[in-house]
Parts: structure tokens; C-alpha cells; sequence
């Protein structure tokens, strides 16, 4: 039964972050497009890790999290408001790099694909 209840509340919890993401004013946030790939929450609800990813690679990503963590205490507080909970985890923030890699994993499989429709066309000619 608590791990349906810690399941939940990592859902919760990811979802607000990202809600909450929109609002941090620090430059180094605003100016990358950000998301949150995965958030791993203690049993304990003391701690969660959040993995950050960005849409301009692993350095715009790094940059971020020293924005995020200086907005830590900004985002737990309004994470507390939001989902009412007794104790707030601690926020730890992670760069991760999936988006930068699912994004060249799709240009090459669609330059694949591209290949592979322009060797047709020329065995049929």
C-alpha cells in the first residue's frame, strides 16, 4: 500500500515542478527550453531527486541546474503550497541529456529512412 502512495506522490510531485518550473524568473532558466524527465523521490519523502533535461544539449542543461538550485528553496515552498504535504522534500536537481539524444536518434533514423527512399527510387529507374 505505501508503494502505490510513494508512486503517487512522485507523480505529484513531477507534475507541480513543472508547473512551478514556469515561474522561476532566474535568467539561466527562462532562457532554455527545460523538462523534467523523471523525479526519484525517498521513501522517506525527504529528499527528491529531480532529472532536468534541455532541448539546446547537456551545457545549456548544467547551466540550468545552477539556476534551479539557487531557486531551490523558491520551488520547495511552492511545491508545499501546492500539494499540502507534511514534509516538503529536499530538492536535488540533476542534468540529464535524453532529450538531446532522442532528438539525433530521430534526425539519424529519418536520414536513414531518407537514404534508403533515395536507393529505391534510383533501382527503379
Amino acid at each position: 500500500m505505501a508503494g502505490h502512495r510513494n508512486a503517487r506522490t512522485t507523480e505529484d510531485i513531477s507534475r507541480e515542478l513543472t508547473a512551478i518550473l514556469r515561474t522561476v524568473k532566474d535568467p539561466r532558466v527562462q532562457n532554455t527550453m527545460l523538462s523534467i524527465v523523471r523525479t526519484d523521490v525517498t521513501n522517506d519523502l525527504s529528499y527528491a531527486t529531480v532529472y532536468v533535461s534541455s532541448m539546446d544539449g547537456m551545457d545549456a542543461a548544467k547551466a540550468a541546474i545552477k539556476g534551479l538550485q539557487s531557486a531551490a528553496g523558491y520551488m520547495r515552498r511552492e511545491l508545499g503550497a501546492a500539494l499540502k504535504l507534511r514534509h516538503v522534500p529536499e530538492l536535488r536537481f540533476v542534468a540529464d541529456d535524453s532529450i538531446a539524444y532522442s532528438a539525433k536518434l530521430s534526425a539519424t533514423l529519418n536520414a536513414l529512412h531518407r537514404d534508403e527512399a533515395s536507393a529505391e527510387e534510383e533501382g527503379d529507374a
